[in-house]
């Protein structure tokens, strides 16, 4: 795959940090012309490495070995600048303001090959790839509950799917711990747990802790011992 160079100016140096997050996000605009044209407002002051096309194409905005300005307000691990330590990926899709839906197949496709590309040339670990939602619990739903996870990490070897029994439900503090130990900022625990949801369980993100979610929970915490 080559992608297509279309340079956006937001960016800066990232002063020597080691690239070890993929953060995925979805563009939650109309289209994906006017994302990429946001993406490359100086402006905006916004932009990502990349954004892949609901038909594949894929379009290069930052160089890697840059800084781009794609996580905000984050939080991955206790980390909190998030940009400087990660590859930003942007997936055209109008998301949940404009229209939620299923990520196509060849988006998917171009995402599974880019994605193993980078993971290839950088330490990242499969528990720091990452969506939106999860290093921003309280801010952004992306890419959301229809982003296959499953098929990424089962499939492709990208990220991590734990599947475990439901289970019984432990005090709340032994639930934030969990949750803190995968990364998640616990200082809004519902939030934190709704963003566990919709990457873990996406079938029903309600912020409601049950059997099912802490069984998920608990076998995702026994892949991280």
């Amino acid at each position: 795959m080559t992608p297509i160079p279309h340079p956006s100016p937001n960016f800066e140096p990232r002063h020597g940090s080691v690239i070890d997050m993929l953060v995925l996000h979805y563009t939650g605009m109309a289209d994906g012309p006017s994302a990429l044209a946001r993406l490359c407002d100086p402006e905006a002051k916004v932009s990502a490495h990349y954004l892949i096309e609901e038909d594949g194409r894929v379009f290069a905005l930052v160089p890697e070995e840059m800084r781009a300005w794609h996580a905000g307000a984050s939080s991955w691990r206790g980390e909190t600048d998030i940009n400087s330590r990660s590859i930003g990926i942007e997936l055209v899709n109008p998301g949940h303001e404009f229209g939620y839906r299923a990520f196509p197949e060849p988006q998917m496709a171009a995402l599974v090959e880019m994605a193993t590309d980078i993971i290839g040339r950088h330490p990242v670990p499969a528990r720091n790839v990452v969506g939106h939602s999860d290093i921003a619990p309280t801010r952004k739903q992306d890419p959301g509950e229809l982003f296959p996870w499953k098929d990424l990490a089962e499939g492709h070897g990208i990220g991590l799917w734990p599947c475990g029994e439901p289970a019984d439900l432990p005090p709340e503090h032994v639930l934030l711990a969990g949750l803190a130990h995968i990364g998640y900022d616990i200082y809004d625990p519902k939030a934190a747990l709704t963003a566990f949801q919709r990457h873990f369980r996406p079938w029903k993100v309600d912020g409601h802790l049950d059997a099912e979610t802490v069984g998920r929970l608990r076998a995702l915490l026994r892949v991280l011992r």
